[in-house]
């Protein structure tokens, strides 16, 4: 059994900044992540983060990754346990992490659970066609083991994941037919993103959906059509497309499967992406010694999972007793709230004013 006063689930940009600011608190910590390495998200994001400096714009991820996870690793109060899932969370305070060879049994005082969130797919017919994945997916083969699974894109959804997707894919030396988007306008993704792959010639088609995808034993062809303003396809209006490859990105979804072992109450929040924790504004849960941060409380991005990871380490080292640093959340919990001002971020304070409200009902 490895005791410790910190567990933090998850090594991306929440579980990083997290497990630093509670071990800088003084406290112990053991960070678990089920792959070999730390950095979640960051390591397969070959572009330039939007926001502030000081939070890691300008960066590009794969290198923000690599600067946190040497900050982590160089910390004498963090312990790293790579290669290990979290697969059972009991009440007691301990908790059952298991690799493919071995499991561990780890005994702490207050867990941080930073897991992220899954991609979400959507139906199609032969939508479970050799071919056929997440944008996510294709993200890890191509910049995380340089593999290249196709040659010939149709990206579905037109947000930021899809639109840099596209342009990721053209450097890497693939083409992409469109990029298609159920919506009549763009689905969240920056401009200048989108501008972008325009001027390389991709097109976004508006307002149309997939209708399936059709070959021998993987993707030959795609077929879309437009959609009336009940989102029905259109008949008339199919489009066929000469593709190997159709990448969704049609949306994330909180993992929430440890807060359900542990009796957390969770919430349907639309604006957050599905099911999350109840939390206060330092990640807190209805179990006062089980904080969340990062896309496992809602849908986000780096910057504020960086932010939110800081909060609810510093919050949790607080609660242990270690160094007073309740100004330090005061300082973070500002810079977040000024981050949130843009209208992108205007759903999200939608959907946290909504789950904040869902606690007694």
């Amino acid at each position: 059994m490895i005791e410790t006063d910190v567990l933090v689930i998850g090594g991306g940009p929440a579980g990083m900044n997290a497990a630093l600011a509670s071990a800088q608190s003084g406290a112990h910590v053991l960070l678990v992540d089920k792959f070999q390495h730390l950095g979640g998200q960051l390591v397969k994001q070959t572009h330039k983060f939007f926001g502030w400096a000081e939070k890691g714009a300008g960066t590009r991820g794969f290198n923000l990754a690599k600067r946190l996870s040497e900050d982590v690793m160089n910390n004498d109060n963090v312990q790293i346990l790579l290669g290990y899932e979290v697969v059972g969370a009991y009440r007691d305070g301990t908790y059952l992490a298991a690799s493919w060879s071995d499991h561990i049994t780890i005994k702490a005082k207050k867990l941080i659970v930073c897991t992220g969130a899954a991609e979400r797919m959507i139906l199609f017919e032969n939508n479970d066609m050799p071919g056929v994945m997440g944008a996510g997916a294709v993200q890890t083969l191509m910049n995380e083991y340089g593999v290249l699974p196709a040659e010939r894109f149709l990206i579905v959804g037109s947000g930021n994941v899809g639109v840099i997707l596209a342009y990721q894919l053209l450097q890497a030396g693939a083409t992409v037919d469109a990029i298609v988007d159920v919506l009549p306008k763009l689905g969240g993704a920056y401009w200048v993103h989108a501008a972008k792959v325009q001027r390389l010639g991709v097109p976004l088609l508006l307002g149309r959906t997939v209708l399936g995808v059709y070959g021998n034993s993987r993707v030959e062809s795609a077929i879309t059509a437009k959609v009336d303003e009940k989102m029905q396809p259109i008949p008339g209006t199919e489009k066929r497309h000469d593709v190997d490859a159709v990448a969704l990105a049609v949306g994330l979804m909180p993992l929430t499967d440890i807060f359900q072992m542990m009796g957390v109450k969770t919430v349907y929040v639309p604006e957050l992406g599905g099911f999350v924790p109840w939390h206060d504004e330092c990640g807190r849960t209805t179990n006062k010694d089980i904080f969340v941060a990062g896309d496992a409380g809602g849908i986000e991005e780096a910057t504020t999972a960086s932010i939110g990871g800081t909060i609810a380490g510093l919050a949790a080292a607080n609660d242990l007793g270690y160094q007073d640093n309740m100004q330090a959340v005061k300082d973070n919990l500002e810079a977040l709230s000024i981050f949130r001002t843009s209208s992108l971020s205007k759903k999200v304070l939608e959907g946290i004013e909504r789950m904040r409200g869902e606690l007694n009902a």
